[in-house]
């Protein structure tokens, strides 16, 4: 934010440059503003309020065009100072609950839900961060088969949150010795964390006394009890929308802006870094230059963190900084209560 203050005019002029760039993608000209906004002065008064806006860092003139267009420091005034939250429409909050149900639904896939929706909704990108599950409380597994070579393991958290995660076998079991190496493992690991499971698992389930193709599956969980029992954190804990959304914007018109996206949307490390660090923050808008890496410069950040018990997450959306903010802000805030509730 531009440390000199701004008259009333000033603040009224910026306030409709924003909004008629957010709408139209346009630099906003004088006689524009003049038309669509009665701020009771004439175009030549508004154009020289425009420069002034310029000197203060908070419009620039693209190439030579005669309009101008916001800068972040503009964007930031205008989160911080003018905006009014625009709570989700009817339509909005319907379609995000039928598509967030309650129920018993691994956590990963209430998150890639949530990112898919959300970024229909802004017409932006989705995203979210699964939360750390060291701390929270195996109440119970269970172990489906789901193919020859394929199990399903699912994890029943004291949170209320399910996790799941496939574990490969060489051979096809037998349903009942499934069932038995399942109940061995929730005597010996039912009400622990998964921290403590990760780390004595080994011993916990060495002893257990099995038949010979029973200890061959309970082997595979002491020996890649590490891997199985492990917390997302680092890049597989980010969870995107589909970036189809984002490039129908008119930022992206050209390959090169595009493949720019994609090449972003690649870097999942970036968004993890990005976006781990919002889960104890509320709602975080992080616009432009005030993104850490110069990579994300282009872009705003709007996320929103959801906690329940130990468990605690991010979930919002990425997109250019010409961005509804009203809108996106409500719908990313509400987005993100209606998870922390599937998980209560």
């Amino acid at each position: 934010m531009a440390a000199e203050p701004l008259s009333e005019r000033e603040i009224r002029v910026l306030e409709a440059v924003i909004q008629i760039y957010i709408e139209t993608a346009e630099p906003a000209g004088s006689q524009t503003v003049a038309q669509r906004f009665p701020l009771g002065v004439s175009s030549a008064t508004i154009r020289n309020t425009m420069g002034e806006l310029e000197e203060k860092g908070f419009l620039y003139h693209p190439h030579t065009s005669a309009g101008r267009i916001p800068t972040d420091s503009a964007y930031r005034w205008y989160v911080d100072n003018m905006l009014r939250h625009a709570p989700p429409t009817r339509e909005d909050r319907q379609l995000l609950n039928a598509e967030l149900q309650p129920g018993r639904t691994a956590m990963e896939e209430i998150l890639k839900r949530a990112a898919q929706v959300l970024g229909v909704l802004t017409q932006e990108l989705g995203v979210a961060v699964a939360p750390a599950f060291d701390r929270v409380v195996l109440e119970k597994l269970d172990l489906v088969a789901v193919s020859s070579e394929r199990l399903l393991l699912v994890f029943h958290l004291k949170s209320g949150a399910v996790r799941t995660i496939f574990v490969q076998v060489r051979q096809s079991l037998a349903p009942e010795l499934v069932q038995r190496v399942a109940q061995t493992l929730n005597e010996r690991l039912a009400g622990l964390s998964l921290q403590e499971i990760r780390t004595t698992a080994g011993e916990r389930l060495r002893d257990a006394e099995r038949g010979e193709h029973e200890r061959e599956l309970l082997n595979i969980f002491i020996e890649e009890g590490e891997e199985l029992f492990g917390s997302p954190g680092g890049v597989e804990s980010v969870v995107l929308g589909s970036a189809q959304m984002l490039v129908a914007q008119p930022e992206f018109a050209t390959s090169g802006k595009i493949r720019d996206l994609l090449d972003l949307t690649e870097r999942r490390d970036l968004l993890q870094q990005a976006l781990s660090a919002r889960r104890q923050t509320g709602l975080t808008v992080t616009i432009g230059g005030e993104n850490s890496d110069q990579r994300l410069a282009g872009f705003t950040l709007v996320t929103s963190s959801y906690r329940s018990g130990d468990l605690a997450g991010v979930i919002g959306v990425l997109g250019p900084t010409r961005m509804p903010y009203d809108k996106i802000i409500g719908l990313v805030d509400h987005t993100s209560r209606l998870v922390e509730g599937l998980m209560e």
